[in-house]
Order: structure tokens, then sequence, then C-alpha cells
């Protein structure tokens, strides 16, 4: 806004000086601006002559109507002003300049697991931001013709071009939108993709705001950085690397035409779905550009369509369950910028394929299930977070709440041999007549008293609530956030002791990590942590129990496997773990740990309905033990050099071509097709060289291309 208002002012001082130095009004020696300021003078009646001692207040009767005119015409000026200081401020908050150099849709990111096996790729593919000095004409000039002809000359909104899309809306001929580049950038970088008035009153003002602080090439540069091309490309250089294996400057004229055409309709009209739309656009950018001058006629007529050489294939999944957990995590923390990123997680690619088998034949019917495997330090190896994710991508590992019924009964059970209790100390195992709140054991089985580590082993529920009612429910809770559960857990509600709280699978599954480790809490982690110093050690908020308290929670949980409600979980090694069943069967669960891993597992219907008799003793103590054997036989193998070709993750996580950059060089290794292929640029000269059972060979294109650069003739 200010550089146009310079610029008018510029402008019009330049008309008045060419101006017949006798036409009236014109003094050679004042500002070419003194008729204005006269006439200006005898409407308003500006003199301070007039004005008296009173000031424009105490002027002659017959002066005051043209000094109220005056003040009011001053308050408008005023109002006006203050407005647009209110509407500069209001952009330079709400509209950062510096918001139109980041891309506008997240970059590509993709994840491998722990052994390099590339598992997920999600985000948009975006490359460096062009130059438009850089950038030959006739790639400048079809975006131009297509898209805002006179570009160079409006300030940011032309009027011309809005006339001339209404009076096409109005009547009936092609829809048109008017808006510039200027408006444009504005809009797919400050504003939502709304259709309103308030919008695009918007979107002009900013449209303005950029012509004010940035030159027109800066302006065209952020466009086409930043605008979408189809097939998840964002920016000129994204979509000719894509779509014709170039980089934008060394773009032909029909391969510029075409990706300038793509702008409209990107999804539509991408040529690697439907080229033919595409090439009839493209045949709109060259008649556009003849007209313009970017090509001549017969440039124009014998200009061919050009081909497509689309080299990469994304065959990796843009979404898994693991990588929907982690991905979020990754864009918070992440800069933006128009770098991609490749990250390696915690999964490890053999866990997680026992762990889709173990789920695949574990024969749910229409039942859901939930699987999360970690180390006692946090990292997750394995998640599973539903039957197909195809099907559903919620994830009943993370995202679902849950109860966790008996599962729950470890803090209880804890908090109770804080308190100085033994596992064989004994408590009434007799039917609870008193209080609203009278649960029964499963069979209805009680006795006159139990032992502690019976009463957990047989998961007695009447025990139970008696020694959540005896410690107090404060104690439980406490000790529940101690070990991470962040969970609402309602004080002085007996039915607490029984896992009626909701609270996911991860984050069960963590606490009892923290028993494991004996290091509490335990935060779940999707990549490998950073070597603590001595100095975060001394300074560490965790916990951890004594020696005595940490054998006597494991004798509780190694005899709910050994001769408990967890018996279908026992391996031969010793195992730890606890059996949950909600009300009316509704969840059915089991969370245990053995051998380095910590692993939870649930069974349950999305619509909260019954499992018929489903218990945690049966299905996911069973689905808990045969992914532990699979697990624990494939941590003790030696890993192989080179990850499964299989993949973790259905469907195949590797890709058909695998692309190898050469570090410091614009060059880059493909293995297709049982081909070793070099392409890339050496000192300005495209090469792609052909390594094959055949021998080494030349691209033909390639090598013209090459030969036309070096100034040679082909024979």
């Amino acid at each position: 806004m200010f550089a146009w208002l310079r610029k008018s002012r510029r402008q019009s001082a330049s008309d008045y000086l060419h101006h017949d130095r006798a036409a009236p009004g014109y003094y050679a020696t004042q500002d070419p601006w003194g008729s204005q300021l006269e006439q200006f003078d005898r409407d308003f009646d500006i003199d301070l002559e007039d004005a008296g001692e009173g000031g424009f207040d105490a002027a002659p009767p017959k002066a005051k109507g043209k000094g109220r005119k005056r003040r009011w015409f001053v308050r408008i000026v005023a109002a006006l002003l203050f407005l647009f200081i209110i509407a500069v401020g209001w952009l330079a908050f709400t509209a950062p300049l510096s918001k139109s150099l980041e891309p506008i849709a997240a970059p590509q990111i993709t994840l491998l697991a722990s052994d390099g096996t590339p598992i997920a790729r999600s985000g948009a593919n975006v490359e460096a931001p062009v130059e438009i000095e850089k950038l030959p004409d006739h790639v400048v000039g079809a975006f131009l013709s297509i898209e805002d002809r006179r570009f160079y000359s409006h300030w940011g909104v032309d009027p011309r071009g809005l006339a001339r899309a209404a009076l096409s809306n109005a009547t009936g001929g092609p829809t048109q939108g008017g808006s510039t580049i200027t408006q444009q950038l504005a809009k797919f970088t400050f504003l939502t993709p709304e259709r309103s008035m308030t919008r695009k009153a918007r979107e002009m003002l900013i449209a303005f705001w950029l012509e004010a602080w940035l030159t027109k090439d800066e302006i065209l540069e952020r466009y086409l950085s930043n605008a979408y091309f189809g097939a998840n490309q964002y920016g000129l250089r994204a979509a000719s690397l894509h779509y014709f294996y170039r980089q934008p400057e060394n773009l032909k004229p029909e391969q510029a035409a075409m990706l300038a055409g793509l702008l409209k309709a990107p999804s539509r009209l991408d040529p690697s779905r439907n080229y033919g739309g595409a090439e009839d656009r493209m045949r709109l950018v060259v008649n556009a550009m003849s007209e313009e001058g970017y090509l001549s006629a017969d440039q124009a007529a014998v200009l061919p369509s050009p081909e497509l050489d689309i080299r990469t294939r994304n065959t990796l999944p843009t979404g898994t369950y693991f990588a929907d957990w982690v991905l979020p995590i990754v864009r918070k923390d992440a800069e933006r910028s128009y770098a991609k990123q490749t990250l390696t997680t915690t999964l490890d690619a053999r866990m997680q394929r026992v762990a889709s088998q173990v789920v695949a034949e574990a024969g749910l019917g229409d039942a859901q299930v939930g699987l999360v495997a970690m180390r006692p330090s946090g990292e997750v190896v394995a998640m599973i977070g539903g039957k197909d994710y195809a099907t559903s991508p919620f994830n009943r590992a993370t995202q679902a709440k849950r109860q966790p019924g008996s599962t729950f009964k470890l803090f209880t059970y804890l908090t109770a041999i804080e308190a100085g209790m033994e596992p064989g100390d004994r408590i009434a195992n007799t039917p609870i007549q008193t209080g609203s709140y009278r649960p029964k054991n499963a069979g209805e089985r009680y006795s006159e008293s139990i032992s502690l580590e019976e009463a957990f082993a047989q998961s007695s529920n009447v025990a139970t609530v008696r020694l959540f009612n005896q410690l107090g429910s404060e104690a439980v809770i406490e000790t529940a956030r101690e070990l991470g559960v962040t969970a609402e857990l309602p004080v002085g509600d007996p039915s607490l002791a029984l896992g009626t709280s909701s609270m996911s699978l991860l984050e069960l599954t963590s606490a009892y990590a923290g028993v494991a480790a004996n290091r509490f809490p335990v935060k779940p982690v999707a990549f490998p942590p950073e070597e603590k110093g001595w100095t975060d050690w001394f300074f560490s908020e965790e916990d951890s129990l004594s020696g005595r308290e940490h054998d006597a929670m494991e004798r509780l949980l190694r005899a709910s496997v050994n001769r408990g409600t967890g018996k279908a979980a026992a391996l031969t090694m010793p195992n730890y773990g606890k059996t949950g069943t909600t009300q009316n069967y509704r969840d059915a669960l089991f969370v245990g740990y053995a051998g380095g891993l910590v692993v939870g597992v649930w069974v349950g219907n999305d619509d909260n309905s019954s499992l018929n008799g489903v218990t945690g003793g049966g299905l996911p103590a069973r689905i808990w033990r045969d992914f532990m054997v699979g697990a624990l036989e494939a941590q003790a193998a030696p890993a192989s050099d080179a990850p499964d070709p299989t993949g973790p993750i259905q469907p195949l996580d590797l890709p058909d071509n695998v692309t190898i950059p050469i570090d410091g060089r614009d060059l880059e290794v493909n293995l297709r097709e049982g081909a070793v292929i070099i392409s890339g640029e050496a000192e300005g000269i495209p090469l792609e060289l052909i390594i094959s059972e055949d021998g080494i060979s030349l691209d033909e294109d390639r090598l013209q291309e090459a030969l036309e650069r070096l100034g040679v003739e082909a024979e």
C-alpha cells in the first residue's frame, strides 16, 4: 500500500511537471499540488486571519457553516486514518509476513522402524522455493499468461479483472474468480477456503498489504513455491520433479504450460490420472502465452504435448495405527520448513509383524482389539489399534477410553504393600452386606478370609473393595498418579477399586511398565530417548519402590499367572500380569510383562456391547501369550543385514523403487527393474547412466539435452 502511494505520488507529480506552464493553478516555484490546495482553501474557507483570537470558533457568523463543514471533514479523515492503522496492526498480528515464506502444507515425513524398514510416509511433497531470476522467461510467462496477465501493473487487486469476472458470471459465461496472484497468495497463506464476502474483503486487504511490503518478484516466488499442483505436490519445484523429473529451471515451454494449467483444478487435472484434461488446459495456456508474446504463433502451433516422467511411486501407507500416534507429536515439535524428514522410531519391525499375525489368527469375530508392547523404559515396539486400519483407523490402543476392570487392582494392592502389608496378610472375603455398593465375586465364591496374594491371584472383588475402603480412595488414587495415570479418578467411589474409571490401554500399560522397571512414572515414547546425564538423574522426579515392596508386588503378579485368573498367559519363563473383565463382559484385558517387554491387550466391541462371556483370562490372555512367544523369539534372533521385505505393516512397506541421494552432488542412484540408474546433473549437464545386465548405456533424451547445452551437434 505504502509503495503504491509513493508510486502514485511520483506519477502524479510527473504528470503535473509535463503540463503547460501557463496552465491555471501552476506555479513554477511552488509545489505542483498548489492549485489543489488553493481550491481546498477556497472551499473550506481556511484563513488564519479570519479566525481571530478565538480561533475558528470565533469566526464571523457567515464562516460558521464552512468551519463546521471543515471540522466534519477532518473528523472523517481522522477516523479513516485510525481504521487504517487498526487494520495494519491487526494484519501484523494475524497475518505475519513471515508466514508467506512457510509451506502451506506440512512437509513429508517418512517413519522408519528401528531396523530401518520404512513403515509410513505422510505429509505433502514439497521442495526448495524457486527464484524468479533463475527461471526461464517461458516458465514465468506460462503462469502470468493464464493466471494474472496484469500482475506487474496492478496493486494487488485488479479492478479490470474483477469487472471482467463479474460480467462473465452475470451473463452466464465461464465462472471466473477475478483473483490476482497476490490475492491467491493471501488466500492460501493466511485465510481459510470459506466463500464469503468477509473472507474476500480480508483477502483484498492482505493483498494490498503484501504489495506494500514485498516486491513483485518476491510475491511471485512465494506463490509459485506454495501453490498446489495435484498428486500431493506443493510448489513448482516439487511438481516439476514429480511430473517431468526436471528442476523448474530446466523446464521446456510445453512442460511449463502444462504445470501452469494445473492450478485451475489440480486434483481434477492431475496428468497422471487425467492426461487428456491436462493437455486441453495446456493448449489454452499455450495460446495465452502466444497472445502475451512469450511464444510466437509459429512456436505455439508446433509445440508438442509433454511426456510425463514420473520416476517414483509411493507404496508406503500414509497412515498406520503407530504412525497416527507418532505424527502429531512430530508435527508439534518440528519447525515449519520445506525440508523433508526421515525419522527412525522405536517400532520393532519383527515384533510388529508378530503382533499383526497373532491378531489376524486370534478368532476375534466381530470384536475389536488393541495391543501395545513397550520396553520397561516406555519405548513402544509394537502397536495394534484394531483389526484393520483400512476399515477403521480409530486407534483403540491410544484413543479409546475403556474401563480397565480388575487390571486396576494393581494400584490398590500396591498401596497396601507400600502401607506395610505383606502378601500373606489376610483380609475378609465374605459378601458385602452393607452400603449402597455391593460387588460380588465371580461364581459367588467366598470364604471367611483370604491372603492378599490369593485375593489378587483369584481376582476377589469383595476382598479388593474391603481393602480399598480400608486404605482410602485418596491413597489408591495417589499411587495411580505416581505410576503416571492421568485419567479422571473419582474420590470416595468404592467401585473405582474394580476399575470403573476409563483410561486408554497405552496409559494402563505404561503404569505396569513402571512396576516392571521399578522406576516411574514411565512415559510412552516413539523415538529413542537421549542418554541421561548425571544432572538428569540427580534432578529426576522419578520414583521407585523399595526392594521389599517391589518383590512383594511381583509375587502377587506372578501368582495371578501361575495359579490365578491369568493361567492362559503362562510362559516357560517367569512372567507377571493381571486379568481384567468389566461388567456384563464389555471389556476383556490382560496386561503383564516378561523378558524385557511390557504388553497390554484389550478386546471389546466399539458399541460397548457384551462380549458374551469373554473374560480377560480367556482371549486377551491367549493373544498376550502368543505375541510374547513370537516377540521374544524375534528379540533373541540375530538381526538380519537388511529389513525383511515383507515389511512390518500391511500393505507392503518397501517401495518398488529405491532412491539413494549422493551427498554433496545433484546426483542420485535409483534401483529400478533390476538396473542401476545414476541420474541428475553434473556441472550443470544432465546425466542418466543406466547399468544393467546388457551393459552400460545413456538415456538418449538426456544425451541430446547435454549435447545441446555443450553446443555440440549430434551426428
